[in-house]
């Protein structure tokens, strides 16, 4: 089969312009020329274009592919930058739930950030204790309520209740069974937090969280649920906040709220969960960095920041982006191009059911070629990159610079799609899940075998 690429469109098509997150600065002419010139094989920390060649090569592709030296990297940054803070950094396990990477966050001092029983579920098979788990989530049901109630012989270390209803079942529950539930308040601080909409988790007309008003009416009640202790204050505005100002000002409302709770509750709170957010860099965008975020927190809740009580409170932290999102790729073949009547297609053997997140976001990823494309590469083609799937919004980039020297068989690899990639992954067209690989001092490992045709079918009856 004839596999050559496409000559540069003619005439006066003019292409939409490329996807963004909510945001972020346009696609300059420059980031996108570098785009276009970046290969693997110039070097990507974390990650060797032999060891990818080898993994393609073994397990085949669609395959995600994890960096074990930038997930540390990721981790131990965020600690070094808090190190005079009492702190304790939870792994928010919705943005990468693979039993491995638990794991390797678990060895390194981390908590887990849960939203659902099986999440909880993944938590103890990775080894999780009872003081290790935070139970986040709006619709937490009254099953995976007691299972985090009698993980472990204490039970978890911190429900994140938000809403009234969900306090009265969680006290109903604890009575029941004889425990007291270690409660904080998901506060919603009504921030903008100038990301994609759905992503946005702090604006009133969200479903997370409970506002100020309430939060203090159930403080003067408490009296009423002797199944609960509440220890601290949750919040969560949002994820991949380019800007600290949302951070500032939802920082100085939960201050403020802390405040005026320490003299309602019968005991002083313990501990600020500021949940997570920070964003992370996908193309050309400016995010905090990780620097200027602890410098944030330690002005609100430093050491020598204390509360109405004179104590100092624990900080709590839930990142799962911020750790996991530059520390994974996707590794992807080619299949062939495609040259319609007005556009050019780079047709993939990934698809959107393997990631869904520029579909659902409109989110740029990087994709690269893990071969340096040497001769004639500057010869280029703006063009989709497209899947199998059956669906005009199966594109893993669109308007992309590509080489026309790329052929059916040659590797791509799909950048930062370490957080919310394989989590957010399906069966869509009947396609089994790709395989999962860590990568650790250039040997790999298989974390995650991909499904086979049986897997698709095994649970099903006739």
């Amino acid at each position: 089969m004839r596999r050559e690429g496409p000559a540069t469109s003619s005439g006066s098509y003019s292409p939409p312009v490329p996807e963004r997150d909510a945001n972020a600065q346009p696609l300059s002419h420059d980031s996108e020329k570098t785009m276009r010139q970046k290969s693997l094989s110039a070097g990507t920390p974390g990650f060797s274009s032999q060891v990818l060649k080898q993994i393609a090569q073994d397990l085949g592709t669609p395959t995600y592919v994890y960096s074990a030296t930038l997930l540390k990297k990721n981790y131990r940054e965020l600690v070094r930058g808090l190190k005079d803070v009492d702190h304790r950094i939870f792994f928010a396990m919705k943005a990468n739930s693979n039993l491995s990477i638990l794991k390797l966050f678990l060895k390194l001092g981390a908590g887990m950030d849960i939203v659902s029983g099986g999440e909880l579920f993944r938590a103890q098979q990775a080894g999780a204790l009872p003081r290790d788990v935070v139970f986040s989530g709006v619709g937490k049901t009254p099953e995976e309520l007691a299972d985090a109630l009698q993980f472990g012989k204490e039970g978890i270390y911190a429900f994140n209740v938000e809403s009234e209803e969900e306090l009265r079942l969680l006290n109903s529950i604890a009575c029941r069974l004889g425990q007291i539930a270690p409660v904080s308040f998901r506060f919603n601080p009504d921030v903008d937090a100038k990301t994609h909409p759905y992503i946005s988790t702090g604006l009133k007309f969200n479903k997370f969280g409970m506002h100020r008003a309430k939060v203090l009416e159930l403080a003067r009640g408490i009296h009423k649920f002797p199944g609960i202790r509440v220890q601290g204050v949750s919040i969560h505005i949002g994820s991949q906040l380019l800007s600290l100002a949302p951070l500032e000002n939802a920082f100085q409302r939960v201050k403020d709220l802390i405040g005026e709770l320490d003299e309602l509750l019968p005991e002083p709170l313990t501990h600020v969960d500021l949940g997570g957010g920070l964003g992370i860099c996908y193309s050309d965008e400016v995010a905090p960095s990780v620097a200027s975020y602890c410098g944030l927190i330690r002005q609100f809740f430093g050491p020598n920041r204390v509360n109405e009580k004179g104590r100092a409170l624990k900080v709590m932290l839930e990142p799962g982006r911020l750790l996991a999102g530059n520390a994974g790729l996707l590794l992807s073949q080619v299949l062939y191009w495609k040259k319609s009547e007005r556009k050019h297609f780079l047709i993939i053997d990934a698809a959107m059911n393997d990631l869904i997140r520029p579909a659902l976001y409109h989110s740029i990823h990087a994709v690269v070629p893990i071969k340096r494309l040497s001769a004639l590469a500057n010869q280029t083609v703006r063009c989709d990159i497209v899947g199998p799937v059956c669906e005009t919004g199966d594109f893993i980039a669109r308007n992309r610079m590509m080489s026309t020297r790329l052929k059916g068989g040659d590797i791509l690899a799909i950048l930062s799609t370490g957080a919310y990639g394989f989590t957010m992954a399906s069966n869509y067209n009947s396609r089994p899940r790709a395989a999962e690989v860590l990568v650790s001092g250039g040997q790999y490992s298989v974390i995650r075998n991909r499904e086979s045709l049986a897997d698709l079918i095994r649970n099903e009856l006739i």
